[in-house]
C-alpha cells in the first residue's frame, strides 16, 4: 500500500501536469505574435510531423520532472503488512517415497505421488507459522528442503520432485536417519517427521527399527503413513534418467505390519490410506493431532521511495536536457 507523509504534496503532483500546460497555453496565446513566413497569399510554413512529436515529448518530460519533484516532497512509503507469530510453530518434515510404485493410479484418478504432494502443499498453506521441510527417498534418501517457512521455495522443490528422482528402491531406514539428524538440533517446541510410502524397506544399510528409534529418543514425533491399495494397480510415469514414458500394471502389496512396528519404535502412530479420501482422512488427523500456532499480530513495514522518486526526475530532466542541447542547440 502506497501512502504518503504529506498528502497535500501528493495531490500537488496529480494537479502540477495540468496546472502546468494551463499556464503554457495561456500565457503562449497572451503575448505570441504571429506572422507568415511565406510567400504571400501561400501556406505558413509549419514543422515537421516528427519536430511536432518531439516537442511534445520535452513538453511531457518537464510535466513529469515536476510531479516526480512534489511526489518525492510528499514523503512517499510503500507499506507492507507482515504476520508475525508470537511463538514458533512446530518443525515439520515430510519423508515422501518417490519410487516407481508411488505412480500407482489409486487415489481418485490420481497417483499416489501427485495426492501425496497435493496434500503436503494443503498442510503447509494452512499452518504458515510451522517450519516445514521436505525429504525423499527411493534406493537411497536426500533432504531437498530443510523446514523452512518460506513456502516458495518448499512447493518449488515439491513440485520439481520426480518419481524414480532416487532409484527404484525404498531405503525407509535411510530415510528416517536422516530425518532425525536434520531434526536433532530443532529449536522447536515440537518436532514432526511424516514419512508417507506404500512399500517395506529392501534398501540402505540402516534398519528402519533403529532409525525409528532414533527419532523417538530425541523427542520426536513420528506419522507412518502407508499409501496404496492392493491388487493390480495401474502406474504411468516418466523415467527421469532414460525420459520415457512407462506405462503398465503392477501387482500392490506391502505389509502393513512392519509400518506399523516403525511407527511404534519411534512411539509414534500408523494410519494406513488406501484410497484418496482415506489419505485425506490421515492428513486431518495429523492436522488435529499437532495444533498449529495461532497467536500472531500484523505489523506494516515501511519502504521510503522519496530517493527513488527524485532520482527519477534527476534522471528525466538531464535527459531532456541532454535532447534539447544536441537535437535544438539549447545550452546544457
Amino acid at each position: 500500500m502506497l501512502t504518503f507523509d504529506k498528502p497535500a504534496f501528493a495531490v500537488a503532483a496529480f494537479a502540477a501536469p495540468f496546472v502546468i500546460f494551463a499556464l503554457r497555453r495561456f500565457f503562449r496565446g497572451a503575448f505570441r505574435l504571429s506572422f507568415s513566413l511565406g510567400t504571400p497569399g501561400g501556406d505558413c510554413f509549419k514543422a515537421s510531423a516528427g519536430f511536432r512529436l518531439f516537442a511534445a515529448f520535452l513538453n511531457a518530460a518537464d510535466y513529469v520532472v515536476a510531479s516526480l519533484l512534489l511526489l518525492a516532497s510528499a514523503g512517499p512509503k510503500f507499506v507492507v503488512n507482515e504476520t508475525v507469530w508470537l511463538e514458533r510453530g512446530a518443525d515439520v518434515l515430510f519423508v515422501l517415497d518417490c519410487s516407481p510404485s508411488m505412480a500407482g493410479i489409486d487415489m481418485a484418478g490420481k497417483s499416489r505421488f501427485d495426492a501425496a504432494r497435493e496434500l503436503i502443499r494443503n498442510f503447509a498453506e494452512n499452518r504458515p507459522a510451522d517450519a516445514v521441510g521436505l525429504a525423499a527417498l527411493g534406493n537411497d534418501a536426500a533432504l531437498l528442503i530443510p523446514p523452512t517457512v518460506d513456502r516458495n521455495a518448499l512447493f518449488d522443490r515439491l513440485d520439481r520432485l520426480a518419481i524414480g528422482e532416487l532409484g527404484d528402491g525404498t531405503a525407509l531406514g535411510t530415510a528416517l536417519v536422516l530425518a532425525a539428524f536434520h531434526l536433532e538440533n530443532s529449536a522447536a517446541n515440537r518436532k514432526i517427521a511424516v514419512l508417507i510410502t506404500d512399500g517395506e524397506n529392501n534398501a540402505g544399510a540402516v534398519h528402519p527399527l533403529a532409525a525409528a528409534a532414533a527419532l523417538g529418543e530425541q523427542g520426536a514425533i513420528l506419522y507412518v503413513i502407508g499409501v496404496g491399495s492392493s491388487g493390480e494397480i495401474p502406474v504411468d510415469y516418466i523415467d527421469p534418467v532414460t525420459k520415457t514414458r512407462r506405462m503398465g500394471s503392477f501387482e500392490s502389496r506391502y505389509s502393513h505390519e512392519s509400518l506399523i512396528a516403525i511407527a511404534g519404535a519411534a512411539d509414534g502412530k500408523f494410519m494406513y490410506a488406501p484410497g484418496r479420501d482415506s489419505f485425506e482422512t490421515a492428513f486431518g488427523a495429523l492436522n488435529r493431532a499437532e495444533p498449529a500456532t495461532s497467536r500472531s499480530v500484523v505489523r506494516g513495514r515501511e519502504n521510503d521511495l522519496s530517493d527513488a522518486f527524485a532520482a527519477a526526475a534527476l534522471a528525466l530532466c538531464f535527459l531532456s536536457r541532454l535532447l534539447r542541447a544536441l537535437f535544438l542547440g539549447a545550452p546544457l
